[in-house]
């Protein structure tokens, strides 16, 4: 729910596992299943889940044969396919609802759950003082977006998505949102049941009224509205009119940005960039690109996203000129130059860059002539990885890991030597909430094992005072646990971190259930983190432990590219490692340890259970990306072709069939428990890919150990869903666990 800044970068987005799953533990992403439609139906299922039939289709590649035998579920409008997954859906429904113990451990994640009196994020500060939110009170499902009166300190409501139903009933969710400069008017985002499918709409603040036009197909995986100056319209990124029977793969190409002036047709709404606008700047099929208005600055940032790589290209043109029939676009880095977060202030934009610098630095050029070429240094490479970068009124802000552990420093503009800022409780901590019209940041603490707090840090006297944003709960400092952070020796000698949270009291004798949960990929980072609901695992004499694998950036753009595409087995084999260092020291044993993974952590923990199927007792994959052979024929599969490769270059498909865990696995073996989890309006990962995998591990283990899908009809790939979702999915995941782990 936090960003660093409204122009979050792929690093915090396009996984959203890494929020819902691997930066909590908590939370995952779909939700309880519809129950069985007859008693048939249950008798049916009651002993084994519903056989997919074979229908094998094989393809060639570069003179290797590849089966399919479920290709026909990538059809999932075929009333066969859909039929099959409603029945998987029940099946796994009678299976969790006979787990024992399930309806306590339930009972107990919603207790904790209700630990803080509301949750507050997605921050904007005006310069007057008022602020805009969006809010999470205990008990209510659905964050809502609020307003703090600047003179009054009055909170006040300004959307309630709780209110709103889909024709279907599905619930809808805030997504992306921003105030106009004068706070008259929020433009915000809302998509229903989970599908990512966003519609803008526009409300004058003081009196709740919507304006008339709404803008749907808007594209917010990479940036939020930008408005005017004069509040008088704004800038979006939006996604084509497709004709239909278009092919999926043709949904995310050709975005384009427009302006849109208030109380006008969106149909008038002004082109600003497409591919071929401009003479200036050279768009692909598959780019993403966006306008960025940065505050007190006289300059735009026009930021092109190639698909899913965190490479940026970056141009300036004054704001002024923006209109005009050829804009004058300065190129101020290219991929080349390896960019992947920057952040303005006044003439200057700061540029995170992994050039020559694996930890990465920071850089600075001036928009009125800019060029990476240019740039100074302002922050140079260190011993720490640079994770972000942010500006104030009066300083740059980074974030850094530094061994593991996520630090701030800050730089003022006129002494630039970095400082690094001292957090209360020697906690970790993450900038918030930022604005260069105010000297103030907001910083968000966190631990392992403490509640988490946000602070305004005043630069001038180097003080935290606690805001209140984040209010202290009943559960944020029980005694009795700890965490710690050490080194796994990997399969070809390299150190991979892991965080471990446990009972302090914990006996090294191979008792305790442990979850180890990993991601891998995009350069994310797993950062430190606090979850009440977590206790319900520990409280058992359980243990988690957090993988940071290659292929995340925990350790700079060098770890991030070491398991990409060809590199991708460092990811898993990572995994294992770390799986097994936990046996070895004695803090669980091969019959009392899960693996978790989700989105592209399916890769992860799908060829962990295949290439050592008898390391895990039980797994859990969250919408997994499963089958990455077939993946650049979806709809997101093309903007990932730079991190994962394409079928049609001989090496990395190669390294794609190698990583395609649904291609992997082999009759006969005896496969550990595994649930898989997908919400089945999933816009990243088709569902399909869970049914695939679900279909293939059912018919091919030769294990009693159950294989069971676990499908959601309203979600989608986690952003979106509602509280009782994810509580009622955490405690589905951790009951199933405790069950394999006891039989």
């Amino acid at each position: 729910m936090f960003h660093l800044n409204e122009k979050t970068t792929i690093r915090t987005v396009t996984a959203c596992l890494a929020v819902c799953i691997l930066a909590s533990a908590a939370f995952s992403c779909s939700d309880s299943v519809p129950p069985p439609r007859s008693a048939q139906d249950a008798t049916k299922q009651e002993n084994r889940p519903p056989a997919a039939r074979i229908d094998n289709v094989v393809d060639e590649h570069w003179g290797v044969s590849v089966s399919d035998p479920y290709r026909y579920m990538e059809n999932m409008e075929d009333d066969y396919v859909q039929e099959w997954f409603r029945q998987q859906a029940d099946y796994s429904r009678s299976v969790i609802e006979t787990i024992p113990g399930r309806e306590e451990l339930l009972a107990r994640i919603r207790e904790l759950d209700k630990n803080k009196q509301f949750r507050i994020g997605s921050i904007y500060r005006r310069p007057e003082g008022a602020m805009f939110y969006k809010k999470l009170n205990a008990g209510e499902n659905i964050p809502k977006l609020y307003r703090v009166d600047a003179k009054t300190h009055k909170e006040e409501l300004l959307v309630d998505p709780e209110k709103l139903k889909s024709p279907d009933g599905q619930h809808y969710s805030i997504g992306a949102y921003k105030p106009s400069p004068d706070g008259k008017y929020v433009v915000y985002g809302l998509a229903q049941g989970g599908s990512e499918e966003t519609v803008y709409h526009i409300m004058e603040t003081d009196t709740g009224k919507l304006l008339e036009e709404t803008i749907d197909r808007v594209e917010t995986a990479y940036n939020a509205p930008q408005w005017k100056s004069d509040s008088a319209g704004f800038f979006y990124s939006r996604r084509q009119n497709l004709p239909e029977g278009a092919p999926a793969t043709d949904i995310y190409k050709n975005t384009k940005v427009h302006y849109h002036r208030l109380n006008t047709f969106t149909e008038e709404d002004l082109l600003i960039m497409a591919a071929g606008h401009s003479d200036r700047v050279f768009l692909s099929d598959v780019d993403f690109p966006s306008i960025h208005l940065p505050e007190n600055s006289p300059f735009a940032i026009l930021k092109i996203k190639h698909g899913d790589s965190n490479p940026l290209t970056l141009y300036t043109a004054p704001v002024k000129s923006l209109f005009d029939k050829d804009v004058p676009w300065l190129k101020i880095c290219d991929v080349e130059h390896a960019v992947d977060d920057y952040a303005v202030f006044d003439t200057h934009i700061y540029l995170r860059s992994s050039h020559n610098a694996a930890r990465y630095k920071i850089v600075r050029t001036n928009l009125a002539e800019p060029g990476f070429e240019k740039s100074e240094c302002a922050i140079p490479e260190g011993d720490y990885v640079i994770d972000s970068v942010a500006t104030t009124a009066e300083a740059l802000y980074a974030g850094i890991i530094d061994d593991g552990y996520n630090r701030i420093i800050r730089s003022s503009y006129e002494n630039p030597e970095p400082e690094v800022l001292e957090l209360p409780g020697e906690a970790a901590g993450y900038v918030v909430c930022v604005s260069q019209q105010i000297d103030t940041p907001f910083i968000y603490t966190n631990s392992w094992t403490r509640g988490s707090r946000i602070y305004e840090y005043n630069p001038t006297d180097d003080t935290f005072t606690d805001t209140g944003l984040m209010p202290e709960g009943k559960f944020d400092n029980v005694p009795g646990f700890a965490s710690k952070e050490v080194k796994v020796k990997s399969h070809d000698g390299v150190m991979v971190p892991l965080s471990i949270i446990y009972p302090e009291n914990i006996k090294m004798d191979g008792t305790n259930p442990t979850l180890l949960i990993g991601y891998g990929s995009y350069g994310i980072s797993i950062g430190v983190n606090f979850r009440a609901v977590r206790l319900a695992w520990l409280e058992k004499g359980g243990v988690i432990a957090y993988a940071h694998v290659r292929g995340g950036g925990e350790k700079g753009r060098g770890w991030h590219l070491a398991g990409q595409k060809t590199n991708k087995p460092n990811t898993w084999k990572d995994f294992i490692a770390c799986a097994q260092y936990m046996i070895s020291e004695g803090y669980t044993s091969k019959g009392r340890v899960a693996g978790q993974g989700g989105s592209a952590g399916g890769i992860l923990i799908g060829r962990t259970i295949t290439e050592r199927p008898d390391l895990l007792r039980a797994a859990l994959i969250n919408v997994g990306c499963l089958d990455t052979v077939r993946a650049e024929t979806t709809t997101n599969g093309v903007p990932n072709i730079a991190e994962f490769g394409t079928v049609k270059d001989e090496e990395e498909f190669r390294g794609l069939l190698e990583m395609s865990s649904y291609h992997k696995v082999e009759d006969g073996v005896a496969y550990p428990a595994v649930m898989l989890t997908h919400g089945i309006n999933d816009p990243r990962v088709n569902p399909w890919m869970s049914g695939k995998m679900a279909a293939r591990l059912q018919a091919a283990t030769s294990s009693d150990r159950p294989v069971i899908l676990r499908v959601d009809y309203e979600a989608g790939h986690g952003i979106g869903s509602r509280r009782d979702q994810r509580l009622e999915e955490l405690a589905d995941e951790w009951s199933f666990l405790l069950w394999q782990f006891e039989k």
